[in-house]
């Protein structure tokens, strides 16, 4: 081959590629202008998650110092103060790098990324990771997804405030995570755990509120009822003691009185006629009559008390019975006034 025909396929070939490479990049450019007008249009509508993402990408696409800056003043309008910082801290030093005339035509930019520097930066929250003692060699640290190396744990570092999520690894062993949240102008330390935190104890349950006295119960062994069948039990037995009581004093009465209407009447006073009586016999035999109606009733009271307790025993549920000292359980009955004109009787007592 001629060496003007070399030099013919080498212009060709250089040709070729040229041809191959410009369209692509004109194509890069136009899609970078594109995320960046939509990036722009967010950011100052306040959608400022979206806008600085396409401003991002149209500066990976195409890197130029406009867009930039116009992606730094997005990051700082949407809270990212340390990603803002380190956004104008990158355009200032391609500011540098760019010829005079190219400079000429920033106008205030450079001034305006130096004022929000000194603004923003003792607004931004530092946070330092740190593994504990005896941690073993080859532990994985990450902050947000991005590793964390060996000469970066310990150091107070700037982040963004808000969420961020932590992670550690130890060599062989499980991914544990965590969320911790960070404000403007904080700096937290933080010591990573190897292990996981044991769980808090369960609360102890509330105490139980006091419940207002009432009456003791029957008893562990005593049915149920069992208290209103004693009670029921030792009244019918206490009138039954009072009725028998009324009934053998009155009765006893009644025996006086007879004595009485045999002196003064029949004939003792009067021997024409053996029923006359006189003023003294006529009101005792009044008065015996009375008596022996009380008597008579007494004694029915009495027995039909009696009866009614003694059925009320014999019927009760066998059960350990509660202790009752004699001093919380006593009935008192019997007559309370007996006279020529008749008695009054009841019962008391405390249960």
């Amino acid at each position: 081959m001629t060496p003007w025909l070399r030099r013919s396929t080498s212009l060709l070939a250089i040709s070729g590629l040229l041809s191959l490479s410009m369209p692509a990049a004109a194509q890069d450019i136009a899609t970078a202008a594109a995320l960046f007008e939509q990036g722009l249009a967010d950011m100052q509508a306040g959608r400022y998650e979206t806008g600085c993402k396409a401003l991002a990408e149209s500066e990976r696409i195409d890197p130029q110092p406009g867009t930039l800056f116009t992606l730094a003043s997005c990051e700082a309008q949407w809270g990212r103060t340390a990603t803002a910082v380190a956004r104008f801290k990158d355009y200032l030093a391609r500011f540098d790098r760019l010829t005079p005339a190219e400079q000429a035509r920033q106008r205030e930019r450079p001034s305006l990324s130096k004022q929000e520097i000194e603004r923003l930066a003792p607004r931004v929250p530092k946070l330092a990771l740190s593994l504990p003692p005896g941690a073993p060699a080859g532990t994985v640290v990450t902050r947000d997804g991005i590793s964390q190396g060996e000469a970066m744990l310990g150091l107070a570092l700037p982040v963004d405030p808000g969420e961020h999520r932590i992670s550690i690894q130890t060599p062989g062993g499980p991914l544990r995570e965590q969320r911790i949240t960070i404000a403007e102008g904080e700096t937290k330390q933080l010591t990573l755990a190897l292990t996981e935190a044991p769980a808090p104890a369960p609360p102890a349950p509330p105490l139980p509120s006091p419940q207002p006295a009432g009456p003791e119960p029957a008893g562990p062994d005593a049915p149920a009822g069992s208290g209103g069948r004693r009670t029921a039990m030792v009244v019918a037995g206490g009138l039954g003691a009072a009725g028998l009581v009324l009934g053998g004093i009155t009765g006893a009465l009644v025996l006086d009185k007879k004595g009485t209407i045999d002196e003064h009447c029949g004939s003792g006073i009067h021997a024409a006629d053996p029923k006359a009586c006189d003023t003294t016999g006529r009101d005792a035999g009044t008065s015996a009559n009375s008596l022996a109606t009380v008597s008579t009733i007494g004694f029915a009271v009495g027995l039909a008390g009696a009866g009614t307790a003694l059925i009320l025993y014999l019927t009760e549920p066998k059960a350990a019975a509660p202790s009752v000292s004699p001093s919380q359980r006593w009935i008192t009955a019997g007559v309370l006034e007996a006279g020529p004109e008749g008695a009054l009787f009841g019962a008391r007592g405390r249960f």
